[in-house]
């Protein structure tokens, strides 16, 4: 009996009592709908599942779809790439027969000689190094 009474009593505070949320709020109105769905409701049928089963055209060999990516892919449609594995043997060949010509080679930067300013100072470190690039380049031509 008293278990009966304790409940309607909480029953009665219950509607009077509300939860932080629901006094204000868009959860306040009462055509509000919680947006959380019911187990029973989410997700009735499998999303793999088909209502009804496909029709491929198989009969005419134009209508029908081609799923192979290789016959579609134009990046190995090319030509193999020759490979050849060069031996030891084979290279030191090449390089017997190979001359080097002095055009082969870049050029020196400093082909010009160095001209002195008068009123520079140097450090003679410096003046040391342009004596020696000069002495280089003068016995280069």
């Amino acid at each position: 009996m008293a278990s009966k009474a304790s409940s309607s009593l909480f029953q009665s505070l219950r509607r009077y009592i509300k939860k932080p949320w629901e006094i204000t709020g868009p959860c306040a109105d009462p055509e509000y709908k919680n947006a959380v769905p019911k187990a029973t409701e989410y997700r009735v049928r499998c999303p793999a599942t088909t209502l009804q089963k496909p029709i491929v055209p198989t009969s005419d060999p134009e209508t029908v779809f081609d799923i192979k990516y290789y016959s579609r892919d134009q990046r190995r449609n090319r030509p193999p790439i020759r490979r050849t594995i060069l031996k030891k043997d084979d290279v030191v060949k090449m390089m017997r027969e190979k001359t080097f010509d002095v055009n082969d080679f870049p050029k020196v930067y400093l082909t010009a000689k160095v001209e002195e300013d008068e009123n520079a100072i140097l450090k003679p470190s410096f003046i040391s190094e342009l004596l020696v690039l000069a002495e280089k380049a003068s016995t280069e031509h």
